[in-house]
C-alpha cells in the first residue's frame, strides 16, 4: 500500500489549518510592579492619592470626587505642591477605563509622574 498521497494530504491539511488559524493577542496593561524595599518619602513630597473603589466611585483627599473634575483637582493639589506625583490605588473589582480615564486626566494636569499601587 502506497502512502505517500496520503502524507500529501495530511501535510496540504496542516497547511492549511496553520495559515487559516487566527491568532489571538490577550488585551491588557503591562503594570510594574513597585520594589518591596521601603522607601524614605520626603515629608515635603506627599503624593497625590487617588482611590477607586470596588463600585468605580472616585475618592481624592477624603472626598467623593466626579470623574469629570479629576483634572481639577488634580491641577489644583499639583499647584500647591509641583513634586507631588499621583498615585492611582484601584480596588481589584473595579473597572479598567474609569483607572485609565483618571490617568489620562493626571496627564492632562501636566502631572508627569503617574504611578499605579497594587494592593
Amino acid at each position: 500500500m502506497n502512502l505517500t498521497p496520503m502524507l500529501d494530504v495530511v501535510f496540504i491539511m496542516l497547511i492549511f489549518f496553520i495559515v487559516t488559524a487566527t491568532f489571538v493577542k490577550e488585551v491588557g496593561l503591562d503594570v510594574n510592579q513597585p520594589e518591596k524595599d521601603p522607601v524614605n518619602v520626603d515629608p515635603e513630597k506627599q503624593s497625590i492619592v487617588v482611590h477607586v473603589t470596588s463600585t468605580d466611585r472616585i475618592i481624592i483627599a477624603g472626598r467623593d470626587v466626579d470623574v469629570r473634575s479629576v483634572r481639577a483637582n488634580i491641577e489644583r493639589m499639583h499647584a500647591e505642591n509641583p513634586e507631588a506625583p499621583v498615585v492611582i490605588r484601584p480596588h481589584p473589582d473595579s473597572r479598567t477605563d474609569t483607572m485609565v480615564r483618571i490617568l489620562d486626566s493626571a496627564r492632562r494636569a501636566g502631572v508627569g509622574d503617574v504611578s499605579l499601587a497594587a494592593s
